[in-house]
């Protein structure tokens, strides 16, 4: 029986970009890590263009400071790292000029007739607007908790702070969500 070649792991990629500038070994990390980059970026931006020129840059910045990786961190905490500085610094700007937008990246709308899509679609907006309502730290660990699936103990650690904040500012995040969504609850 032959054997499957081994999936090198992120870390051991980014050693060798690292170490050589290995064009091939951050073609696989870019790769892997190209759509949730793009999928976290356009939930913390809202808008899916900006998403894709900002995960664009996320990887111009992780080969520009190779040198700086440190190996004992996980090559996907300092990725979502490097993402979430960039949306962080955007939603700076962005409260500035005081504009918003928000282009669906969401999972397509299942089989449905007309009118089941279009409540679907308008209640999909009412959450949508609230969580980009939300303050960023609040934002962060509602789209890194139930849009991309991580446990608490991951987002401490791409956000570097501790667990138990994470917990306190996910349980504030549902508590603002619960108050913001409730005249849509009211009417179902």
């Amino acid at each position: 029986m032959s054997r499957l070649p081994l999936r090198k792991s992120d870390e051991s990629l980014m050693m060798r970009v690292r170490r050589s500038g290995d064009e091939r070994a951050f073609a696989s990390l870019v790769q892997r890590w190209e759509t949730p980059i793009r999928r976290l970026c356009t939930r913390m931006t809202g808008d899916a263009h900006l998403a894709e020129e900002f995960a664009q840059e996320t990887f111009t910045r992780v080969f520009l400071s190779r040198d700086r990786y440190e190996p004992r961190a996980r090559f996907s905490t300092y990725v979502w790292r490097v993402a979430l500085n960039l949306c962080r610094d955007e939603q700076r700007r962005k409260a500035r000029r005081e504009t918003h937008a928000w282009e669906d990246d969401m999972q397509p709308v299942a089989a449905q007739t007309a009118d089941e899509a279009m409540v679907s679609q308008e209640a999909s907006g009412f959450v949508r607007d609230a969580v980009m309502a939300l303050s960023d730290p609040y934002r962060e660990v509602v789209v890194l908790r139930h849009y991309e699936g991580m446990r608490f103990r991951e987002i401490s650690e791409v956000l570097g702070i501790p667990e138990g904040t994470v917990k306190s500012r996910m349980a504030e995040a549902l508590t603002q969500l619960s108050r913001r969504l409730q005249p849509l609850t009211e009417q179902a």
